[in-house]
């Protein structure tokens, strides 16, 4: 990073995670493409829609601001490449048909995992459980919508895809989470309308409120193309509307 640089992020509402805000894993991507990658985002409020933000880079540190309001902070960081089991496209597909996110999603227009989004739009990613562990995962076929001219998968819209996955996994019990922070490597952009899988797990216990996990993006091969590291925050759920 360099000193005192200054640039500006606009979040469009086709990627959002809760309806008035950014998907968290999107939203860490685009700050991380601005930065040129390397770099761990901690949220530190849910990314507005449709306005400029204000970047600013320094030495150490990078911040996101929505006028005063701090919205997200940036520092250097690595991802380990391990994980603890592969899983092929024919149980990703298994997996998915079991994913719980089609009984009551918290948010079903996430632009990753939201049901309500039409083929095309959001990202249509379910992960499921994977039998004999706490391994998740889902097939995912980029659309070309969100690819560049030479059919390569945006960066953000990699972290996008990572995060929620990670998010299930990293699911304890009846409760509601949001990303609180996020690191992500990317060897390889997937191409458009070609078959991949996504895998995640959780990696330690809670501490407080904050769960860790990971997720992973293979190709057909098993060959890995980027990981993430991910923390997690549980938040109250939504009282139910009489």
């Amino acid at each position: 990073m360099v000193t005192a640089q200054l640039a500006h992020l606009r979040l469009e509402e086709r990627f959002c995670g809760p309806p008035a805000s950014a998907n968290g894993g999107y939203a860490c991507g685009a700050i991380a493409e601005l930065l040129g990658g390397g770099v761990e985002v901690t949220l530190r409020r849910p990314p507005p829609l449709g306005r400029p933000l204000r970047l600013r880079v320094g030495d150490d540190v990078a911040v996101v601001h929505d006028g005063d309001e701090l919205v997200a902070e940036a520092h250097p960081a690595t991802v380990a490449l391990a994980l603890p089991a592969p899983a092929s496209p024919t149980e990703a597909r298994a997996a998915a048909a079991r994913s719980p996110l089609f009984q009551g999603h918290p948010f079903p227009t996430c632009f990753t995992c939201g049901p309500d989004r039409a083929a095309g739009d959001g990202l249509r990613i379910f992960p499921g459980p994977l039998p004999g562990g706490d391994l998740w995962a889902a097939p995912w076929t980029p659309d070309p919508s969100v690819a560049d001219q030479d059919g390569l998968v945006e960066s953000a819209v990699i972290w996008a895809a990572l995060d929620c996955p990670s998010g299930f996994a990293a699911g304890v019990g009846d409760t509601m989470m949001v990303l609180g922070r996020m690191a992500a490597r990317v060897l390889a952009r997937p191409r458009a309308d070609t078959a991949y899988c996504l895998v995640a797990w959780r990696t330690g216990p809670a501490a407080g409120r904050k769960q860790p996990a990971r997720s992973a993006l293979l190709d057909a091969h098993g060959r890995v193309l980027a990981v993430a590291r991910t923390i997690w925050v549980t938040i109250p759920k939504p009282e139910p509307t009489p």
